[in-house]
């Protein structure tokens, strides 16, 4: 890529995150980073650059974005690739989980992207450009997961928060790209980036089979993505003039949205009369 960006990326010591700082560095771009360490950003990044600023982020605390947001606009003059990546799963059936714990998983996974959004966007609305790429899931798009009902509830909000921000930033040539990968072989199922119930109950055997199946998984490294492509492929997408609003990242994940997109056409055919009797009669006036 000839034009050098301005990137701004959440979660980046680990997955995703990780991977897109190295290949932008790699590719002479300029590269603000965020995690709650930036002690370990700057371990686990070992290029070396004046390209590259490492962060300590409380994404939950406004203010800790702002500052963030701040000194990236004062080091670097400009923002043109909002990043929000960082987030956890929480596995637990929705009577398990308590409310603490669902609204743990919502304050870093949704509210925490909406803190990013609100500091950004006038900094994006001033300089009428910019692109941001909000991290959902293919949990985002079909949520029959066993398990996963809270991840996928934060996922399904991304996604919808995502869908209202790309009609209202438009006018000022902000773009927005909602990233829904399926599985990579990432960190992401390990111990620090999913949560399990504390309070698990016998009775949810397909949720402990979930948990079983999910386990194994991270133990063999078998999930079917490459991180490397994935992060080279959100580099492309942000050079484009015209950029998807939805981006499937993997087989797994494409298939999958085909499965739900299906079944919704379904239950729409079948119900189509139900559905549209619903309307008002309006009486004729004589």
């Amino acid at each position: 890529m000839d034009k050098q960006q301005v990137w701004f990326i959440t979660g980046a010591s680990k997955g995703f995150g990780l991977e897109l700082v190295k290949q932008l560095l790699q590719q002479g771009h300029q590269v603000a980073a965020t995690s709650r360490d930036a002690a370990e950003l700057r371990r686990v990044v070992t290029i070396g650059s004046a390209n590259f600023l490492p962060m300590a982020v409380d994404l939950t605390t406004e203010a800790s974005v702002r500052e963030a947001i701040q000194a990236t606009i004062d080091q670097f003059g400009r923002i043109d690739v909002v990043v929000n990546n960082a987030g956890f799963g929480q596995l637990g059936s929705l009577e398990e989980l308590s409310d603490q714990e669902a609204r743990s998983n919502f304050e870093v996974n949704v509210f925490g992207t909406l803190n990013v959004i609100r500091q950004v966007m006038p900094h994006l609305r001033k300089q009428q450009s910019g692109h941001i790429l909000n991290f959902s899931s293919i949990a985002g798009i079909i949520g029959s997961f066993p398990g996963w009902g809270i991840y996928c509830a934060t996922k399904f909000a991304v996604e919808g928060l995502s869908e209202a921000l790309a009609a209202e930033a438009a006018p000022f040539g902000v773009k927005v790209t909602i990233v829904a990968p399926g599985y990579f072989r990432t960190n992401f199922l390990k111990s620090g980036s999913i949560q399990l119930a504390k309070d698990k109950l016998d009775e949810y055997t397909l949720v402990r089979e979930s948990e079983a199946y999910h386990d194994q998984l991270q133990r063999a490294n078998t999930q079917p993505g490459d991180p490397v492509k994935g992060a080279s492929a959100l580099i492309r997408i942000a050079a484009e003039a015209n950029p998807p609003l939805h981006l499937l990242l993997g087989d797994d994940a494409y298939s999958l949205a085909e499965m739900k997109i299906k079944a919704l056409q379904e239950d729409m055919t079948q119900w189509k009369a139900l559905s549209q009797s619903t309307a008002v009669e309006e009486t004729s006036k004589p």
